[in-house]
């Protein structure tokens, strides 16, 4: 049987293929060997086995000083269509002690959200369907800055599960991290393509900007279909991770458990008062968290949360998430489905029809690269780009002079 295998691979060789090799994989280490050979005698060459095209391209817009999880036997090839056994696995990449808070839960839901949150109803584009963020046109749009974390934690499920394609892990993490957070059980179903390229992908500027008010919020989630309601209960989804500098231009979590789901960042937002923080960066709003100390770090709201209160529309519904918890994670449920459904046809049976989807056909002119100073999403198509911030535009201009001088 040896010998065969060995004609079989001299044979294959001489085609210019590559002979089959099994793998054991130990922590960081990936080791190969002839398919025959006895587990005790393991040949530690290199492996053959190479990435598919997508997981290339998703690992190309990631960043290099990222260290990929090694908890997960990447190539114990799961059965196609056992979701329950990819839950098991984007569980089990959530506890990240290095990370935000030590965990990937929050960063993930952001992936599920922006990865959504591109839809325009009116032109039946954009959406869930496609996961273009492996592609430096949406992956490096600034306004998914900090995003490459995420698809790193999750890219070894992917080699664990090659027949799920990104855009449903994507928002399958998302729903698997809030409730694994403390929050609701959310719909979820499959079904979702992803891209062969970036030809397809929707303009940027199609994603909320923090620095702006309760018009442009409106601008934004009307664009998708959302009314105010959404839009408040949306929101909540704030109740996790926190803001970078690095990233958005902004700092600080929103709540002081930034990992677990829940009411509070509405209670926050009607309780604490609220200051301008005194820096150098965008414009953004800070208080002390409940008991905390003046050295402390501070809590923060956005712009865009801040209004919630401000607007006579927005607040009722504010108030009531408050006070109801029960009531907002029955409506936080219901909105975030529909978000991550956006996008994706199905017919009478709920099966996802690709040929149905429409996607951006117009000429796509990728947006520059991150600017010197983060903060709003980049400008995208005439009409559909987001204004700058009055802060942030100062900022730049500033730091435009000092380039000049």
């Amino acid at each position: 049987m040896r010998g065969g295998t060995r004609r079989a691979d001299k044979a294959a060789q001489s085609r210019g293929e590559v002979p089959l090799r099994c793998v054991r994989i130990e922590p960081g280490v990936l080791h190969s060997c002839s398919l025959d050979c006895p587990a005790s005698t393991l040949d530690p060459s290199p492996s053959t086995i190479t990435s598919t095209t997508d997981i290339q391209a998703a690992r190309s817009i990631s960043s290099p000083t990222i260290t990929r999880p090694h908890t997960l036997n990447t190539f114990a090839m799961s059965k196609t269509g056992d979701f329950e056994a990819v839950k098991k696995d984007i569980l089990a990449v959530l506890k990240q002690p290095e990370y935000d808070d030590g965990s990937a839960g929050p960063v993930l839901v952001r992936l599920a959200w922006h990865a959504s949150g591109t839809y325009c109803a009116q032109s039946d584009t954009g959406g869930s369907n496609g996961a273009g963020m492996r592609y430096e046109a949406e992956g490096g749009d600034p306004a998914n800055a900090g995003l490459q974390h995420a698809r790193v934690f999750l890219e070894p499920i992917k080699e664990k599960h090659p027949w799920i394609t990104y855009a449903d892990l994507w928002t399958l993490a998302g729903v698997v991290a809030i409730e694994a957070m403390g929050g609701p059980q959310i719909p979820w179903r499959a079904g979702r393509t992803d891209f062969a390229d970036d030809s397809r992908l929707p303009p940027r500027g199609r994603l909320p900007d923090g620095a702006q008010g309760a018009d442009h919020l409106r601008h934004i989630f009307y664009r998708m279909g959302f009314n105010d309601q959404e839009i408040v209960a949306l929101s909540g989804a704030h109740n996790l991770g926190r803001c970078h500098s690095d990233r958005s231009g902004f700092e600080g979590p929103w709540v002081n458990s930034p990992t677990r789901f829940s009411n509070q960042y509405y209670k926050l937002l009607l309780k604490l008062k609220w200051s301008p923080k005194k820096w150098d960066g965008p414009f953004q709003y800070v208080a002390k968290a409940p008991g905390a100390d003046d050295d402390d770090e501070q809590l923060m709201m956005l712009p865009t949360d801040y209004s919630l209160i401000q607007d006579d529309k927005f607040r009722p519904w504010v108030e009531k998430y408050a006070e109801d918890r029960d009531a907002f994670f029955n409506d936080f449920s219901k909105v975030f489905a529909k978000l991550i459904e956006l996008g994706v046809y199905r017919d009478e049976d709920g099966i996802a029809r690709a040929d149905k989807m429409k996607q951006y056909k117009g000429e796509y002119k990728s947006a520059p690269q991150k600017p010197p100073v983060p903060g709003a999403p980049g400008a995208g198509k005439d009409g559909e780009a987001n204004p700058l911030a009055r802060q942030n535009r100062i900022a730049h201009q500033q730091l435009n002079a000092k380039a000049r001088l």
